[in-house]
């Protein structure tokens, strides 16, 4: 699979820097930098992209602000991507009419797109497109297994990570931890991270994206100890 990871700031390089270190062989990753400083609408978006970008199966776009996400159904056609992640980390960035808007547009050039809120949320029943499903499979929402000796986290196995990497800091803090304290301290390893959501109050969840991102961490190590137990 032929990825393009458009990028910007600290957060997308950060995500690009992980997935470059966890992707499959089969998998080629390049890269397009986009501008920090772009105006709040782009009234025509080819006057900041270039000539020509690398063709691409799948998009990946992880821009700082709304100007990076008003360029994502350009980027997309300018690649010939058949698919576009775009997570929502930060509402700020891709508010609700703007994903509806980028949505119709990607869809009116049969292109399929996911928008996870936030990335490490995705699954593989996002989206029936294969190459939405096949990242998924490897970065998403965490999969992990662990082993147990004598009750305290002796080692683990990354079935999924999530796509900042977050997942395999918070498994390595809790070597040696008792099952229980290392559920009550995935959260905050989490935090220590850190995590790069939005800490801003979400209307729709009731909580901050960075608060709904450590609970999918929470989770992932709650479930890898009770499968282990059950065995």
């Amino acid at each position: 699979m032929h990825i393009l990871a458009v990028i910007q700031g600290t957060y997308g390089q950060r995500i690009i820097h992980n997935l470059r270190l966890n992707n499959p062989e089969s998998w080629e990753i390049e890269d397009w930098t986009i501008p920090l400083k772009l105006p709040f609408i782009i009234e025509n978006p080819k006057e900041f992209l270039p000539e020509e970008l690398p063709r691409a199966d799948l998009l990946l776009s992880l821009g700082g602000n709304t100007g990076a996400a008003e360029l994502i159904p350009e980027i997309a056609r300018m690649s010939s991507a058949k698919a576009v992640i775009a997570p929502i980390d930060n509402r700020d960035n891709l508010p609700p009419g703007l994903v509806n808007q980028i949505k119709q547009d990607l869809k009116q050039s049969g292109i399929d797109s996911a928008f996870p809120l936030p990335f490490c949320s995705l699954t593989e029943g996002a989206s029936n497109n294969k190459y939405i499903k096949e990242f998924a499979g490897y970065f998403g929402k965490p999969k992990l297994t662990v082993i147990l000796d004598q009750g305290r986290i002796n080692n683990f196995t990354m079935e999924r990570e999530a796509p900042c990497g977050v997942t395999c800091f918070v498994a390595e803090k809790l070597i040696g931890l008792g099952s229980e304290e290392a559920k009550e301290k995935a959260a905050l390893f989490h935090q220590y991270y850190p995590c790069l959501a939005s800490g801003k109050m979400d209307r729709k969840f009731g909580d901050s994206i960075l608060h709904r991102a450590a609970h999918i961490t929470t989770a992932a190590v709650k479930s890898a100890i009770t499968l282990y137990l059950k065995e």
